[in-house]
């Protein structure tokens, strides 16, 4: 696309919202596959809890790159879910994304349930609380942590590059809108091409963005 597209809103809009739809989506199904694991996880004594959380914690920092492949390989025509032709599609990112902020949001809700002072869930069972009234005690106490994972998930949703390139292609239609390009893999093409000013202007737009949740995250933290 010419440079040009600078000074046109509607290709910076279009990138902005895939960007936005893609990475909301992804952290709204991850919040509700993490916070039930995190629930069930934060108030079991089991065998294998230690190995579950570190594996957890080892999600937390997954490569981004490896995640584009596996799911790549996943939705690729010889996966085992080609048939959804799901390739390049808007869907494969919030596959990919959901993989990436998952960890992040169960990791950082764990830690903020297990946090939960034990005398909190005693004094709830010790006035006849059910199991689900303890739960939902213990959610109001861990609610800014829960809150924060969620927040965190985003941003690694948000700030993603490798892995949405991998399956989305980052494809833009012959009017020059975004199909699959995100702020990130779009800042990355402009920077190829040279297109220094409109690699600075998405950068801007992505960190206005980040800067955004880190202050939500930073007044959760305050509280």
């Amino acid at each position: 696309m010419p440079f040009e597209s600078l000074a046109d809103p509607t290709y910076l809009r279009s990138i902005i919202r895939v960007s936005l739809t893609v990475s909301l989506t992804a952290v709204l199904l991850s919040t509700a596959l993490s916070l039930p694991i995190a629930f069930a996880v934060g108030f079991a004594d089991f065998p294998g809890k230690r190995l579950i959380t570190a594996a957890i914690n080892t999600g937390m920092g997954f490569p981004s790159v490896v995640v584009g492949l596996l799911v790549l390989m996943a939705l690729s025509s010889d996966g085992p879910f080609g048939s959804l032709e799901l390739v390049y599609t808007p869907q494969a990112m919030i596959i990919s994304q959901c993989v990436l902020a998952a960890p992040v949001i169960t990791g950082v809700a764990l830690s903020a349930v297990e946090s939960v002072d034990d005398a909190v869930r005693d004094a709830a069972y010790g006035v006849g609380g059910t199991r689900a009234d303890v739960a939902l005690i213990t959610l109001k106490e861990a609610r800014y942590g829960v809150i924060t994972g969620v927040l965190a998930g985003f941003g690694r949703a948000i700030s993603e590059v490798g892995s949405v390139l991998i399956v989305g292609g980052n494809i833009a239609y012959a009017d020059g809108t975004s199909k699959t390009r995100t702020i990130t893999t779009a800042i990355t093409l402009e920077t190829r091409r040279g297109e220094f000013e409109m690699a600075l202007v998405l950068g801007a737009v992505l960190l206005v963005l980040v800067l955004l949740v880190n202050g939500v995250v930073m007044r959760l933290g305050g509280r």
